[in-house]
C-alpha cells in the first residue's frame, strides 16, 4: 500500500511538472492554439479540455453513369477540417419514396458495392449523409442513375402539342446482345386501343408519326420492344395533344394616320392547343413584301411599335397567329394606313377597364403646327358615330366625364386633335370600357400556389375575390358571418359547359347548391375531357381597403380532393382568369352585384 501511495505521489508531481513546463513555454511566446482552452489548476493536478465542433463535414457522391448493371461501386468524397468524418452512409431512393441505405463506410475512399439485382429496374435516385465525430452531419446533392439489368424501354416525348410529321425515338438499355423488333405505337388518351406507327429492328429506333391521318385530340404514345414470344412495354408517355387545325385570327384596324408609337391588336382563338404568339407585320402599299414590326406573346396579343422609324407614306398591315402546335393563321390585310409623323400626334390616356361617377379623361397631344383643340368623344363599343365628351384648347388636355347619364354598358374612346392648319389627327382608340354604375362590383380574381406543386389543383392552395366595396355576407349564403365555413370547390372541364379543352371552371358548392360567388374560367386545362373534380375547402371573408373605402375579400382554401382527383392535370402555360361574379350577391345597402366578367390583373400566370 506504501508503495502504490508512494507511485500515485509521484504521478502527481509529474502532472505537476508538465503543467509548469507547459505554462513557461507559453509565456515565451508560442502560439495559442483554439483546439484547446484551460479550464483550472490545483496544486495536485490540470485540466485541458477540447473545443466542441459545430461545423458540419463536406460530402459529394459520384455519379455512377447513366446506365448501371450488376455490382455498382458507389464512391462518395467527404471530409471534416475539425474533428474529422466518422462515417458516411450511401443511401438510394425507394419507389415507395423512402431512402434504403446502401452500406456505411468509415475510411476514404468510401465506397460501396451496390447490388443492383436484388431491386426492381428503373431509374433511381442517390444520395451520401457524411457525419462527424462530433456528431454534425450533411447531406450530399442526390444523383441519378437507371438500373438496366434487364431490358429497359424508353420513348422519349415529343412534346405536349404536335403537328405534321412528328419524329418520335425510343432506346433499349440492358439489351445485351439480343436483337429486338421495337414497335412504337399511339392510343386515344386513356385507352389501351394501341396503334402501330412503325416498326424498326435495328438502332436508332427512330420514326416519323403523320399526326395527318389521325383526329386532332389527345393521345398516349408507347414503344414495345419484342424478341421472340416476349415483349417489353415502356412507360406511357401520356396526353400528347395532336393539333393539325389552324387558330383563327382577326386584326383590328391601327387607324390612320399613325403617328409615334403605335399599338397594334388583334383577336386571335384556338380551341386546341391554345395561341402562342401573334406576329404583326407591315408592307409599302402596292408592294407584296411583308416585314415583321412586333409580336405579342400574351393575351390580348398587342404590341407596340414606334413608327418613326418608317418612312412616311402608305401602308398594309396583317397579324399572323401561331398556336402552341406551330400552325399558323394570317388575317386579312388592312391596306391603305398612313404613316404620318411630320405633323402631330394625339393619343388618350386609359381610364381603366371600370368606370363609374366622374371619370377624368386625359390625352396627350402635340403638333409642329401648334395645337388649336383636342376633343375627346366616345361610342358604343365598336361603333361609328362618335359623340363628343368635351373638347379642351390647353394643355394638359383633359375633362370629366359624368358617366351616370349614359347607360351602363362598353365603350370605345378616342382623342381627336385638331392642329394649327386644320388638320385631323385621330387618336387609337381605348376600346370596350365599361361604364357600371352599380353599387359593387368584382374587382380582381387571383391564386395562390400552397401545395405540392405549381400549375394543379391540390390541398393548400387559395383562390381570392376581391369586390369593390363590403357586402351583405348573408347574401352569399344564407346566415354566413364570414367566418370560416365548410365548402366545396368545384373544377369542371370546359367542354361540359361548352366552353372547349380551355374552359375549365370553378365555382363554389355548399351541401351540393351553388354559392353566390360566381364562376372563375381558368382559361386552361386542369382537368381531363368532360370530367369534374371535387375538392373539401373553407370559405373566409375579411375586409380590406379599395381607394380609401372598406371592401370584402373572399378567400377558398382548398383542403384536399373529394372526388375526381385522376383526371386532374398539371398545366405549365400562363393564363388570365376571368370571374363572371354572380348578381345574387348584394352590398350592405342590400343593392345587387354587377354579374361583368372581371379578368385576372398582373402578368399571366399559371394557376394554383
Amino acid at each position: 500500500m506504501k508503495q502504490l501511495a508512494t507511485h500515485r505521489g509521484h504521478g502527481v508531481l509529474h502532472a505537476v511538472a508538465a503543467l509548469a513546463l507547459l505554462l513557461l513555454v507559453a509565456g515565451f511566446g508560442m502560439p495559442q492554439f483554439s483546439g484547446a482552452s484551460y479550464v483550472s489548476s490545483s496544486r495536485s493536478m490540470a485540466t485541458v479540455s477540447a473545443a466542441r465542433d459545430w461545423t458540419a463535414p463536406t460530402v459529394t457522391l459520384r455519379a455512377p453513369g447513366e446506365t448501371v448493371q450488376g455490382v455498382v461501386s458507389l464512391v462518395a468524397d467527404a471530409a471534416d477540417g475539425v474533428s474529422g468524418v466518422r462515417d458516411v452512409v450511401v443511401q438510394y431512393a425507394a419507389p415507395s419514396g423512402g431512402w434504403v441505405p446502401v452500406c456505411t463506410a468509415t475510411t476514404s475512399p468510401y465506397t460501396c458495392a451496390w447490388d443492383t439485382r436484388v431491386i426492381a429496374d428503373g431509374t433511381y435516385t442517390l444520395r451520401a449523409v457524411a457525419t462527424d465525430v462530433d456528431g454534425n452531419s450533411t447531406t450530399s446533392s442526390t444523383v441519378s442513375t437507371t438500373v438496366a439489368n434487364n431490358l429497359v424501354v424508353a420513348l422519349a416525348s415529343p412534346g405536349d402539342a404536335v403537328r405534321g410529321a412528328v419524329p418520335l425515338t425510343a432506346t433499349l438499355s440492358g439489351a445485351g446482345t439480343t436483337s429486338y423488333s421495337v414497335k412504337i405505337q399511339y392510343a386515344p388518351a386513356g385507352t389501351t386501343t394501341w396503334n402501330t406507327i412503325c416498326t424498326t429492328s435495328a438502332a436508332p429506333y427512330v420514326c416519323s408519326w403523320n399526326t395527318g391521318l389521325v383526329a386532332n385530340q389527345y393521345y398516349d404514345l408507347r414503344a414495345v420492344a419484342t424478341a421472340g414470344s416476349t415483349s417489353t412495354p415502356s412507360a406511357t408517355v401520356a396526353d400528347v395533344l395532336v393539333d393539325n387545325a389552324a387558330p383563327s385570327v382577326t386584326m383590328q384596324d391601327p387607324g390612320s394616320p399613325l403617328r409615334g408609337v403605335v399599338t397594334f391588336a388583334a383577336s386571335a382563338t384556338d380551341q386546341l392547343s391554345g395561341i402562342a404568339k401573334v406576329s404583326y407585320q407591315y408592307a409599302v402599299s402596292g408592294a407584296g413584301t411583308f416585314t415583321d414590326l412586333c409580336t405579342g406573346t400574351t393575351d390580348p396579343w398587342s404590341c407596340s411599335y414606334d413608327t418613326t422609324k418608317l418612312k412616311d407614306g402608305s401602308y398594309t398591315f396583317r397579324a399572323i397567329a401561331v398556336d402552341v402546335a406551330g400552325n399558323s393563321a394570317t388575317s386579312a390585310s388592312t391596306s391603305s394606313r398612313t404613316v404620318d409623323n411630320t405633323v402631330s400626334s394625339v393619343s388618350l390616356n386609359d381610364p381603366g377597364p371600370y368606370l363609374n361617377g366622374t371619370v377624368a379623361l386625359t390625352a396627350n397631344a402635340s403638333s409642329s403646327a401648334g395645337v388649336s383643340s383636342v376633343k375627346i368623344q366616345r361610342t358604343p363599343a365598336g361603333g361609328t358615330t362618335w359623340t363628343d365628351v368635351c373638347t379642351d384648347t390647353t394643355a394638359p388636355y383633359s375633362c370629366g366625364w359624368d358617366t351616370t347619364a349614359v347607360s351602363d354598358a362598353l365603350y370605345d374612346l378616342r382623342a381627336v386633335l385638331v392642329d394649327g392648319a386644320g388638320k385631323t389627327t385621330v387618336s387609337a382608340v381605348v376600346s370596350s370600357r365599361r361604364v357600371d354604375n352599380n353599387p359593387v362590383r368584382g374587382l380582381d380574381v387571383q391564386t395562390a400556389n400552397g401545395g405540392a406543386g405549381a400549375g394543379k389543383v391540390d390541398a393548400g392552395d387559395r383562390i381570392t375575390f376581391l369586390y369593390s366595396e363590403q357586402l351583405n355576407l348573408a347574401s352569399i349564403t344564407s346566415g354566413w358571418s364570414g367566418s370560416p365555413l365548410a365548402v366545396t370547390l368545384r373544377l369542371r372541364d370546359g367542354n361540359l359547359l361548352s366552353l372547349g379543352n380551355k374552359g375549365d371552371t370553378v365555382d363554389v358548392l355548399l351541401n351540393g347548391a351553388v354559392v353566390n360567388v360566381g364562376s372563375v374560367s381558368l382559361k386552361e386545362d386542369y382537368i381531363k375531357s368532360n370530367q369534374t373534380a371535387l375538392f373539401s375547402a373553407s370559405l373566409t371573408a375579411s375586409t380590406t381597403t379599395v381607394n380609401g373605402a372598406p371592401a370584402t375579400l373572399l378567400t377558398v382554401t382548398v383542403n384536399g380532393v373529394a372526388s375526381g382527383g385522376g383526371g386532374l392535370r398539371a398545366v405549365s402555360t400562363a393564363s388570365t382568369m376571368v370571374w363572371t361574379p354572380s348578381a345574387v350577391a348584394t352590398d350592405l345597402g342590400n343593392r345587387n352585384a354587377s354579374s361583368t366578367p372581371v379578368a385576372e390583373t398582373g402578368a399571366a400566370d399559371r394557376e394554383f
